[in-house]
C-alpha cells in the first residue's frame, strides 16, 4: 500500500495531534506515497484557516492529494448510497476514494464505512 484516504475524523484527529495520524503522515511522507483527501472532507472539517494552521500544513504537503468531487465522483457516490441504502454522500466519497488509489481509509466512523464496502481496509482511530 503507497497510501491512504483520510476522512474527516482523520483530519480532526491530525489537527489535534494524534501521535497515530501524525505517524501515518511520517510514515507516508517518508515511503513517497500519498495521501487522498476528498474534497467534501475538507469541507466538514474546514472552519477558519487562522485557527487551523496544522491542518492547512497538512493540506498544502506534497503528500496530500485533494480530490475534487466532480460531477462523475457525485454520481458515482449517490449511486453507492443508493445500493447500500444510506445518505452521506462525503462517506461514499471516501470510499471510492480509496477504491480508486487502493489504499487503506484512516477514519474514526468505521461502522458507516463499512455499510458502504466492508472490502475497502479501515485503520480505526
Amino acid at each position: 500500500m503507497t497510501g491512504f484516504t483520510f476522512d474527516a475524523g482523520a483530519l480532526i484527529a491530525f489537527e489535534r495531534g494524534d501521535r497515530r495520524v501524525v505517524k501515518i503522515v511520517a510514515r507516508v511522507a517518508e515511503t513517497g506515497g500519498t495521501i487522498a483527501v476528498p474534497a467534501g472532507v475538507v469541507g466538514q472539517v474546514w472552519r477558519d484557516g487562522r485557527a487551523q494552521a496544522r491542518l492547512a500544513r497538512l493540506l498544502g504537503s506534497p503528500v496530500v492529494r485533494v480530490e475534487a468531487l466532480d460531477d462523475a465522483r457525485a454520481r458515482a457516490a449517490g449511486q453507492l448510497c443508493g445500493v447500500a441504502r444510506t445518505a452521506d454522500v462525503v462517506d461514499a466519497s471516501v470510499i471510492l476514494c480509496a477504491r480508486g488509489h487502493g489504499h487503506a481509509v484512516v477514519t474514526s466512523d468505521p461502522d458507516d464505512l463499512r455499510r458502504l464496502d466492508r472490502s475497502v481496509p479501515l485503520v480505526e482511530l
